[in-house]
Formats: structure tokens, C-alpha cells, sequence
């Protein structure tokens, strides 16, 4: 994993997302999303619909999608989330890609997207193979002082294992726990989501599917940009 760059916006970025005018019709966007998802219509048909209505390309349909949901997501997702308060003591499974790849957006001043449901995404994905960034160290840095700023018992790390270079992650991740005598177990499973949905560990994720499927979840995200003050490159759903 060499010849580090960043997680970063694309060049059309700004364009797409930078603009009070473009937020504003993506909020409006995403409140008809969440009004037809929660009636019951499928978000494949819904989407479409209104991507054509409101003139959104694939990235701005993309981002438009992880801001939305039905209300019976966002109560069912916010009556399982633990509260900072109570993590001390408390296992984690944490969704490895999905929680590495948003905090290294947010370092790199991606846009990152706040959702109805209260948890932030990106437009970032490994496409089968995941490539170590110029934000990657500090993105398990700031894992490792969570850990034990909130003094968790245990952090059950997943990975997909079919995903290139998962294996040189995890003995990344593996030595650092290692160095800092943390109690962390690193896994390279074919399914995460699966796992994740049938741990009575608390989920770290952004993923709306484990959300929907785990016992419980804590939004880290938000944890971390509370602490970090980051803002400039946030849009919010409400």
C-alpha cells in the first residue's frame, strides 16, 4: 500500500454539493424520500423518482440515499443507540471499512453527509480493494484514544475479507493494538454484516442495513466530530 493520497472530494465536488442553492435542493430531495419511504414504497423506484424530479446525478443521488429513511428506521436506529456515558466496560464490533473510510474522508475534508437517523456518511467505497491513505494513521489513532478516553472492555474488529489488502490492514491494526496493550481482536470475515447483525456487541457503524439488523449501535461519528469541530464540509439532512 504505497504512493498515499487522500480521501478526498472529487473535482466536481464543490459544484455538486458546495452551494447553499445545491443543499437546499438535496434537503427538499431527501424530505421526499423519507415521505414515500415511509409509506411504504421501495427506495430503488423512490430514488429514481426523485433524482429525476429534482435533476440529481448518480454522486448527488448517492448522497441523497444515505441521508434518507423511513421514520420507523430513524426511531427503531435512534431506540438502540448507547450513549457515550455507558460504553465503560461495554464490547464493540466495529464495521472496519465502513468506520476507517468515513474518518478518513472527514480528515481529508470530503463532503460527508448527515442523516435523518442522526448518522453521517460518505461517498467513499474500497470497490474490492482498500488503499491506504494519507489519513489512515491518524483515523486508528483517533479509534485507539475513543477506546480508552470511554474505557471499553473489548473491540472486535471486522474486515471483508474478500476486499484487497484487508490482510495488511489487519496487521496494521493488529501491531498498534499490540504497541498500545489494547484489548482489540482483528477478523477478516466473507460477511461483516451478518456478523455484525447477529453480535450482542455494540455496533460501530454507519451502515444502514446493520443499523437496521444489530442489537445495538453508538454513533461514533458524531462523537468524533463533536470533538474535532469539523463543519466546513457537513451537509445536514434537516
Amino acid at each position: 500500500m504505497t504512493n498515499l493520497k487522500n480521501r478526498g472530494k472529487e473535482a466536481s465536488d464543490d459544484a455538486l454539493f458546495g452551494t447553499l442553492k445545491m443543499q437546499q435542493r438535496l434537503k427538499e430531495a431527501v424530505a421526499d424520500m423519507h415521505y414515500f419511504l415511509s409509506r411504504g414504497y421501495g427506495e430503488k423506484a423512490t430514488l429514481v423518482l426523485v433524482g429525476n424530479r429534482y435533476r440529481l446525478n448518480a454522486r448527488q443521488q448517492q448522497a441523497v440515499r444515505g441521508m434518507s429513511a423511513s421514520q420507523s428506521q430513524i426511531v427503531d436506529r435512534k431506540s438502540k443507540e448507547i450513549q457515550n456515558k455507558d460504553l465503560e466496560g461495554k464490547e464493540i464490533v466495529i464495521d472496519g471499512f465502513n468506520v476507517l473510510i468515513l474518518l478518513e474522508s472527514i480528515l481529508s475534508k470530503a463532503y460527508v453527509f448527515t442523516g435523518l437517523d442522526g448518522y453521517i456518511r460518505d461517498l467513499s467505497s474500497v470497490y474490492g480493494t482498500y488503499r491506504k491513505v494519507n489519513q489512515t494513521s491518524q483515523a486508528i489513532d483517533i479509534i485507539v484514544d475513543f477506546f480508552r478516553n470511554e474505557k471499553i472492555k473489548k473491540a472486535h474488529w471486522l474486515f471483508d475479507k474478500p476486499v484487497s489488502n484487508s490482510g495488511k490492514l489487519k496487521q496494521i491494526i493488529e501491531e498498534i493494538a499490540l504497541k498500545n496493550c489494547l484489548d482489540w481482536k482483528v477478523e477478516l470475515v466473507n460477511n461483516p454484516d451478518k456478523v455484525m447483525s447477529e453480535s450482542n456487541q455494540i455496533a460501530i457503524t454507519s451502515d444502514a442495513w446493520i443499523l437496521d439488523h444489530a442489537l445495538a449501535n453508538f454513533n461514533l461519528m458524531k462523537y468524533v466530530l463533536t470533538h474535532l469541530n469539523i463543519t466546513e464540509t457537513i451537509i445536514c439532512s434537516e
